[in-house]
């Protein structure tokens, strides 16, 4: 009797630790792109007119790993056209090498963020407009009523 009660307690454990792992794991944090991603889905984005961008995040992805870093970015014709990255000491570099979107043409942007863009050593990145993000929404004030009416 004590084997079988020890057993079905054991195997009740074991269950729930187990789910507990699984939710465990739906529940991944997300990463510098995947936070910025899902406000733009949620929130929107303002118009990205042919200018420089002086505040933007570029995105490198390598493999299952994403590091972002600060940069600099020119949009002519609706296309991004020259990139450069932020040092610590503010300083600015100009990201030289050759770079296109997966159809190896030049990367538009949509919804505030570029297409995948790969560079000639097959680096994939993405540039991330982040003061171009809309502002959270208002939402309503609940009316909360008394009890004693």
């Amino acid at each position: 009797m004590k084997k079988t009660i020890l057993l079905a307690l054991s195997t009740i454990l074991l269950f729930g630790a187990g789910n507990a792992l699984a939710q465990d794991k739906e529940e991944k944090e997300l990463n510098c792109f995947e936070k910025y991603e899902e406000a733009f889905k949620e929130r929107g984005s303002y118009t990205i007119s042919d200018n420089i961008y002086r505040n933007v995040m570029i995105s490198f992805f390598e493999g299952e790993e994403v590091f972002c870093v600060r940069g600099k970015v020119r949009v002519e014709n609706g296309y991004v056209s020259a990139i450069f990255y932020y040092y610590d000491d503010n300083t600015e570099e100009l990201y030289d090498k050759k770079f296109s979107n997966l159809s190896n043409e030049p990367p538009s942007v949509v919804n505030g963020i570029s297409e995948m863009i790969m560079n000639a050593d097959r680096e994939t990145l993405r540039v991330v407009f982040i003061d171009k993000l809309k502002p959270k929404r208002k939402k309503l004030q609940k009316m909360s009523i008394p009890d004693d009416i």
